[in-house]
């Protein structure tokens, strides 16, 4: 008996992501469309994500903005809001928001993967720079200074003894899809699909939504009959039927007005 032949391995799908991105839903939808093409989730950091793009370490990626977009297309997804981690029994934490001047007096800690991209971080610099954002968030922990990231990291490196208060003029943090430009593969617009919504079979059939229409040819109905017959028909009807649906007769229908009707040519008799 012969051993029964081994399909090639499919070609995987591989998807970078930085911490507080969330590719879950996409990911599971991915799955129930192409359950023969496995995804592969690269977790990456915000300062690393770029490098490992180029150097084809991934196909797309769910990054930070900004990226450079003479060598990435990016699809921006959404814009997070900023906010400053505190301990639980901080004078922020009585407050429902706060502003960059509300922390200048404070120790503000500036990790090493930082998503905000400061030109100048608010507040006064800690001695040193935490290597991670999960680093900082420990310190704030042990109450050495306070931490202003994107709203999805303070939710993933979550404690009992934080909590968090949105910063109304802080700079912003938006995720986009990204990918190298000249590598866009079918598989790349598969997962572009997902993420834009569009149906199972618009996503299959990759742009198929952006192929102009074939213009119908000419002489042909759209069902059935000979070619011209509904126009002729129209035609008829609009010999046969004025305005408001009666007899029309040489170039006006009716009554004619006074003066222009029969005998209007004989002479008045005087008395």
């Amino acid at each position: 008996m012969t051993a029964p032949e081994t399909a090639p391995d499919s070609p995987a799908f591989r998807l970078a992501y930085v911490p507080g991105a969330t590719p879950a839903k996409w990911v599971r939808i991915w799955r129930e469309r192409q359950p023969d093409v496995p995804l592969e989730l690269v977790q990456v950091t915000v300062p690393a994500a770029s490098d490992l793009l180029r150097e084809g370490g991934a196909d797309a990626g769910l990054v930070r903005l900004p990226v450079d977009r003479t060598f990435f297309s990016a699809i921006p997804l959404y814009t997070e809001t900023t906010v400053v981690v505190v301990p639980k029994d901080h004078l922020v934490a009585a407050v429902d928001e706060v502003s960059v001047e509300d922390l200048a007096d404070e120790i503000v800690l500036h990790p090493l993967d930082d998503a905000l991209g400061w030109e100048a971080p608010p507040g006064r610099p800690a001695l040193e720079r935490p290597a991670t954002t999960a680093d900082a968030v420990e310190l704030v922990a042990a109450g050495i200074g306070l931490l202003v990231v994107p709203q999805s990291l303070a939710r993933l490196h979550h404690r009992r003894d934080l909590t968090y208060r949105p910063v109304v003029d802080a700079p912003q943090s938006s995720v986009a899809l990204c990918w190298p430009e000249e590598a866009t593969t079918d598989l790349v617009e598969d997962f572009i699909g997902i993420v834009r919504g569009r149906t199972v079979n618009s996503t299959r059939g990759r742009r198929t939504e952006e192929e102009p229409k074939k213009p119908a040819k000419a002489g042909k109905s759209p069902k059935g009959g000979k070619g011209g017959g509904a126009a002729k028909g129209g035609q008829q009807s609009q010999r046969r039927s004025g305005p408001s649906g009666g007899r029309m007769g040489g170039t006006g229908g009716g009554k004619a007005p006074r003066g222009s009707g029969r005998g209007s040519g004989r002479p008045r008799r005087r008395g």
